[in-house]
């Protein structure tokens, strides 16, 4: 019988998915979220909707029936030294929020292997990439003071390539999957700490959920898959800047599926770019997503990306991808125009929100 893991995931909208899939798997989970979440997960559970593939119907898991058990918790009630494995879920700008940034520098402070599933590279993750000038990088942070005390091969990151919302109309317990792909997690430095990813990959693959619609058990998708390369994870980028971030326009905001497929070879063109610049840095070309792929998913994505709808509801921080590639790619002597006009839109966009505050 394999080993059960405890997990600590700090974020309960998108951290709510992994956690799922661990409490499928008969491991345990404390989500640390806001004070009332809290009582609503603690009360009635969480519950994640996800499309199967051959069936019309959604899918819903509710972890009361699992074999794993979930709680909840403010960031003031944990303590990360309970924990074998810790998940960093929430947008980068929430980490420097009261309470949240303390916890944060628990976590740094514990030694415990922690595993981000933000599409923003914590910067001490960005340190296990030779070459690269980290003290550059940190303009594109809310707050980079708050990874200080991380230790760099304690540190990995997990590609959040499915897609999932909370629906407006539901409690904030309930997770929808809108596309159903893989996380994609780098190794850490430990054999021992990534042994800990390896088996939560086997005991996801293992599962099998019966829907009680009388059809049988079923395989469901969203699994972990555990990479040697620490590059794997960015393939994500190249999906950020072509479709994300390309939502956002000078007055409004698009989906992503008009963001890639109006214009669709000049988003293939963004696509290739962001790919081989990946490439120059180390990543290997069978590690990354064929263009074509992420199209035909783009062709699901009907709403604007987080980051565009969180800067049309004015907020003043969002993740800066953007900003990391276009100065990441300046460090190797590259420039893209499009990359530089998705820049100024963001740029643009915060500065007139950060004014109305």
């Amino acid at each position: 019988m394999s080993a059960k893991y405890n997990t600590l995931i700090m974020g309960a909208s998108y951290g709510s998915l992994l956690a799922i899939k661990l409490l499928l798997a008969g491991h345990s989970v404390k989500l640390v979220c806001l004070p009332d979440e809290a009582d609503l997960f603690n009360k009635d559970g969480a519950r994640v909707r996800m499309p199967i593939r051959g069936r019309d119907e959604l899918v819903e898991i509710d972890s009361r029936n699992l074999p794993g058990t979930l709680s909840a918790a403010g960031p003031n009630d944990v303590d990360p030294a309970d924990y074998d494995l810790i998940a960093l879920a929430m947008q980068e700008p929430q980490f420097r929020a009261p309470g949240v940034r303390e916890l944060l520098d628990k976590v740094a402070k514990s030694k415990k292997p922690c595993m981000s599933i933000m599409n923003m590279p914590p910067l001490p993750y960005l340190k296990r990439i030779p070459g690269l000038n980290t003290d550059e990088l940190t303009k594109c942070y809310t707050d980079h003071t708050v990874w200080d005390n991380f230790e760099p091969g304690l540190l990995t990151l997990c590609s959040p390539d499915p897609q999932a919302f909370r629906p407006p109309e539901e409690p904030t317990n309930v997770l929808q999957v809108a596309l159903p792909t893989n996380f994609k997690a780098a190794r850490f430095d430990s054999d021992e700490h990534t042994a800990i990813l390896r088996q939560m990959q086997a005991d996801i693959e293992a599962i099998r959920f019966d829907p009680g619609d009388g059809r049988g058990e079923i395989e469901l998708p969203v699994k972990l898959k555990v990479h040697d390369s620490i590059f794997v994870p960015l393939a994500k980028w190249c999906m950020l800047v072509a479709g994300n971030y390309r939502c956002v326009q000078k007055d409004d905001m698009r989906s992503i599926k008009d963001s890639v497929h109006s214009d669709i070879d000049k988003s293939r063109s963004v696509y290739e770019w962001v790919a081989k610049l990946c490439r120059d840095l180390g990543a290997d070309a069978a590690d990354q997503v064929p263009f074509e792929k992420y199209a035909n998913a783009a062709n699901s994505l009907v709403n604007p990306s987080s980051a565009a709808r969180a800067l049309a509801a004015g907020v003043p921080n969002i993740e800066r991808v953007d900003c990391l590639v276009k100065t990441i790619s300046a460090q190797q002597g590259k420039q893209l125009d499009v990359v530089d006009e998705i820049v100024a839109l963001v740029d643009g966009w915060l500065e007139k929100n950060r004014l109305a505050q």
